[in-house]
């Protein structure tokens, strides 16, 4: 009887020793990158880790989407072809910035379009002319997901603006964007395009006057610093597309799609809060550290850019007609 209980208990020891030897087959979850230029703890980079934090979630862990900030992959527009050629899978970036890709996505920065945040988000989820041209993106290589918030783009500058007489000469650092050249320029701005991770340097040492961005960006990146004087023209609204990668979007299942679309929805309704909540806040504490706000009449700012608004219609004919019916149809509704 020893000998085979001892017999028995060695068999299953053996069994166990065999089972616990065997390979794990658990499955690792596959890393997509998200790539954007804001700073980290901004709030464009604390919606793409909410985003990232979701899309684990909803996926059951099957992605883990791996955020890197402050353009360490790219600056926007390499982001943009990174995207079409499948080197990124996510990217945020103003919807101008698309526009290289899409050209009537120029007209998303007209100025004065909208003129709050309710009018721009009833414009941005319900313009058809705006989601005719978003159902263009797939055939250029990327696809739009949700639209995150920026906010209104303000200046920051050396000296005081007062009017548009004030901008006459200023060499002002914007994005590579045809429509926003148009309305800098018919303001008086000499435009300079660069990276916004080079901004603050440029501006420090003098190769730019000031730069435009929304109240978050000039915020996170402390560009108060170096160009105390802010002046809330709110010029162009400006929120930021989540946009995929096709070439990402295509290897997703059905049920992956309906997940990583959740997610963007929801990052962006924290996005649009976040940001819409914290302007004053933001705009309070970079006058505490010596920033000078000026809120300008508004009448000159407008009549200044009539020309770039006339230079879009002979461009774009038909489709500045739509877009400008669409917002206006928004501002009546909208108060």
């Amino acid at each position: 009887m020893q000998r085979r209980a001892f017999l028995v208990h060695t068999v299953i020891a053996a069994s166990l020793a065999a089972a616990f030897s065997l390979p794990l087959t658990v499955r690792a979850a596959t890393a997509l990158k998200f790539s954007h230029t804001d700073q980290p703890g901004g709030a464009r980079d604390k919606a793409a880790g909410l985003f990232a934090k979701k899309v684990s979630e909803y996926t059951h862990g099957r992605y883990e989407v791996k955020v890197y900030p402050a353009g360490q992959l790219a600056n926007d527009p390499k982001a943009i072809e990174q995207l079409q050629l499948g080197g990124i899978d996510f990217t945020v970036s103003a919807t101008g910035s698309y526009a290289t890709h899409l050209a009537t996505l120029n007209l998303t920065m007209l100025p004065f379009l909208v003129e709050n945040y309710d009018q721009g988000w009833k414009f941005y989820d319900e313009s058809k002319w705006l989601k005719a041209q978003y159902d263009k993106a797939p055939e250029k290589g990327f696809r739009f997901l949700a639209t995150w918030e920026a906010g209104f783009r303000n200046m920051t500058t050396k000296d005081p603006l007062n009017s548009p007489a004030d901008a006459k000469g200023k060499k002002l650092r914007s994005f590579p964007n045809e429509m926003m050249r148009w309305t800098l320029e018919a303001m008086g701005f000499s435009v300079q395009i660069m990276p916004l991770p080079e901004v603050y340097l440029a501006i420090q040492q003098g190769a730019v006057a000031g730069q435009e961005n929304p109240i978050d960006t000039i915020f996170s990146n402390k560009f108060y610093e170096v160009a105390p004087n802010v002046t809330l023209t709110n010029h162009v609204y400006s929120p930021i597309p989540l946009a995929i990668s096709e070439k990402t979007w295509q290897k997703l299942s059905a049920e992956d799609r309906t997940a990583v679309t959740k997610a963007a929805k929801e990052a962006g309704d924290w996005s649009r809060n976040e940001i819409r909540s914290n302007d004053e806040r933001q705009l309070k504490e970079m006058e505490s550290k010596g920033a000078k706000l000026a809120r300008p009449n508004i009448g000159p700012w407008r009549a200044a850019v009539q020309p770039a608004i006339a230079k879009a219609k002979e461009k774009y004919g038909a489709d500045v007609d739509a877009i400008l019916a669409d917002a206006d149809a928004v501002r009546k509704a909208v108060k």
